[in-house]
């Protein structure tokens, strides 16, 4: 049997033997903890910053109609249009001006269709356009094992801030 000493992380978004420091339910108030410890010269690179409980939020910004969908298309197609008119006009000698004008065309009706089609193969299930983004409900500040008792030293120091008991 032979006796190894633990391998440190291979990825820099581990640690090897983490333990909770403490929690919080906003990202500032986790970065306010790691700022803090930084200022007062803790090794922070033997802490992590950890967003759990994630959610998905979900904001709807507008009705979707097929004239939407059209302009939204062609609007799209237009700006790839101009991309490729852009770079096929540095590699021809012929007149620029037509070669954009004419990528332009092509990728507007390329921009329509496609956008349209997508839009018909959804046959009305989801008429309207949103934004959405996946958030944490909680942020954990995680320190490396042997680094743990100095962390919640300093943290006492620090105005309002709560270590975990009992981590």
């Amino acid at each position: 049997m032979s006796m190894t000493s633990p391998r440190t992380p291979s990825s820099p978004l581990k640690l090897a033997f983490p333990q909770s420091l403490a929690v919080y339910d906003d990202y500032e108030a986790a970065q306010k903890t790691v700022d803090y410890l930084a200022d007062q010269k803790f090794p922070v690179e033997q802490c992590m910053i950890v967003g759990t409980d994630l959610k998905r939020i979900e904001r709807i910004t507008g009705r979707l109609t097929t004239g939407r969908v059209a302009l939204a298309g062609l609007l799209s197609g237009l700006w790839l249009g101009l991309f490729v008119g852009l770079i096929f006009s540095l590699f021809t000698e012929e007149d620029a001006l037509g070669v954009i004008l004419s990528t332009l065309v092509i990728g507007a009706l390329f921009g329509v269709t496609w956008s349209l089609l997508g839009y018909a193969f959804t046959r009305g299930q989801r008429d309207f356009s949103s934004v959405t983004q996946v958030v944490a409900t909680r942020y954990e500040v995680l320190v490396e094992h042997k680094v743990a008792a100095q962390a919640r030293e300093l943290l006492a120091g620090l105005p309002g801030a709560t270590p975990d008991p009992f981590a």
